[in-house]
């Protein structure tokens, strides 16, 4: 594959801005510094692009801070959606986030065209761990609520009866507004469902923001919104750990 080709591949820009990088000495290859974009190169060769080495592969690992307002989706003719935050000369690369974040929820989105990893990240039978930082309004929770979410409850708000999986909740602050924060860690991915386990208790969710999953981190504060970047060898290692793979 041709050089230029390859880099815009792994997301580093347009072909024509690499084809410049190129030419002024940015790039090396396997320790040697290449100046002609049509150099042919493979996956497994060391590569390096302004002195930091890239991964090459034909997969592809990002993170997205998912802001408010923001459909999960790669497509949305109406409202904005995740697709927007993905650079151009990537566009083609059939990415997709795994799973989903509400409309009105922020935070850790995986992007990847990796469809093993999505779909064991996603499966309940892998019970991946993902924290959500909730701001609420409402009572105090109290400790026999936080054994009962511990321990998993039955809920029946949409008409009939359905499990709620133990998740761990853990009280955070109180805010200078009277409002209130907590961590709920989940393992499965039901829809709505950290609203729907504050709603069961009588506290309404003002503001929701996922901060964690599988060790994989973003900042509590919003500020970080809308990051787009390569996940880092370290978190990619987090992610297959927790999915099972190699």
């Amino acid at each position: 594959m041709r050089l230029d080709r390859l880099l815009a591949n792994s997301g580093l820009g347009t072909r024509s801005r690499l084809r410049d990088k190129i030419s002024h000495g940015s790039v090396q290859v396997n320790g040697v510094v290449v100046t002609d974009a049509s150099y042919h190169v493979n996956e497994s060769d060391s590569i390096t692009f302004d002195g930091q080495e890239i991964n090459c592969q034909t997969k592809l690992y990002y993170l997205l801070d998912k802001p408010d307002g923001v459909l999960t989706a790669m497509e949305d003719k109406r409202l904005p959606c995740v697709a927007d935050y993905i650079p151009s000369e990537l566009k083609s690369k059939k990415l997709s986030p795994v799973g989903r974040l509400d409309y009105h929820t922020s935070g850790l989105l995986i992007i990847t065209n990796d469809g093993e990893l999505s779909h064991r990240l996603q499966s309940p039978r892998y019970e991946v761990p993902k924290i959500y930082l909730a701001t609420y309004r409402g009572l105090e929770w109290t400790d026999e609520e936080i054994a009962t979410v511990a321990a998993g409850f039955s809920i029946r708000d949409k008409g009939y009866s359905e499990q709620i999986a133990p998740a761990d909740l853990k009280v955070k602050d109180k805010l200078s507004d009277g409002t209130m924060r907590a961590l709920l860690t989940l393992h499965e991915g039901k829809t709505h469902e950290v609203r729907r386990i504050f709603a069961h208790f009588n506290k309404e969710v003002l503001e929701l923001r996922r901060i964690e999953l599988a060790g994989v981190k973003v900042s509590e504060d919003i500020d970080s919104c809308g990051e787009f970047r390569p996940l880092t060898e370290d978190e990619l290692g987090l992610l297959f750990k927790a999915a099972g793979l190699k």
